[in-house]
């Protein structure tokens, strides 16, 4: 086969560091768009990005060529080191060590863009 077909649509779930209370309203809506560039960089779009307070929800179609491990690896090193040189308030910013990661398919996309954009 000379081509490759491949549509991974994956929701990924990670927390601040001890669910500490860092994602506020003055930083949200930046770190959501940096993120999503971040995805694009690594060949993986993402379709909804939101959250709480102290943890994250990602929905991207993961490329063919990342794997999931490596692109959150990449999101949340370069997220944390660029939240930190938002203000003093975030120096001691930190993702916590794990994360969640859940396939689904193309019919539940929309569902759980809902479910991402009614995160409170």
């Amino acid at each position: 086969m000379a081509q490759s077909l491949v549509k991974n649509y994956v929701h990924i779930i990670f927390s601040t560091k001890n669910r500490v209370d860092f994602i506020d309203e003055t930083i949200e809506n930046e770190l959501f768009s940096y993120i999503a560039s971040l995805c694009k960089d690594s060949e993986s779009q993402a379709l909804q990005i939101g959250g709480t307070d102290n943890h994250l929800h990602i929905l991207c179609l993961l490329s063919r060529k990342i794997a999931l491990i490596k692109l959150v690896q990449e999101v949340k090193a370069h997220s944390s080191k660029w939240i930190k040189t938002k203000a003093e308030k975030y120096e001691n910013f930190f993702w916590q060590d794990g994360y969640g990661a859940f396939s689904l398919s193309p019919t539940n996309v929309n569902t759980v863009i809902n479910y991402i954009k009614n995160q409170l």
